[in-house]
């Protein structure tokens, strides 16, 4: 039998505990990136070594869900902006570059 990592376990334990308290085995899927069947069979295994008292409040949860998602809004927003200042800072470094740019020069 395979020795299982105390970390793995707090983990698994952390998302049984979430989906006890209320939120959709799909949503925690997406949080840890595992599959939904994986967090079914973990509740199976650990519905009962969880006590009631241990069990966060669904309000928490789903406080905490809202935070990770506006944070990740910001983050993707961000790196929008920042991918476009790239790409017009890469457009400026070739213009710099060329010997004859598109645009004429003031001669006298």
């Amino acid at each position: 039998m395979r020795r299982r990592n105390k970390a793995y376990e707090e983990i698994r334990l952390q998302v049984t505990r979430e989906a006890l308290s209320g939120i959709k085995v799909a949503v925690l899927a997406r949080k840890y990136g595992v599959h939904p069947e994986t967090i079914r069979s973990w509740i199976r295994d650990h519905r009962d070594e969880i006590e009631v008292g241990e069990i966060p409040p669904a309000d928490e949860q789903l406080q905490e869900l809202k935070r990770l998602q506006e944070v990740e809004e910001k983050y993707q927003t961000a790196m929008k902006i920042l991918g476009e200042k790239e790409l017009e800072i890469e457009i400026l470094r070739e213009l710099v570059k060329k010997k004859n740019p598109a645009y004429p020069k003031n001669s006298r």
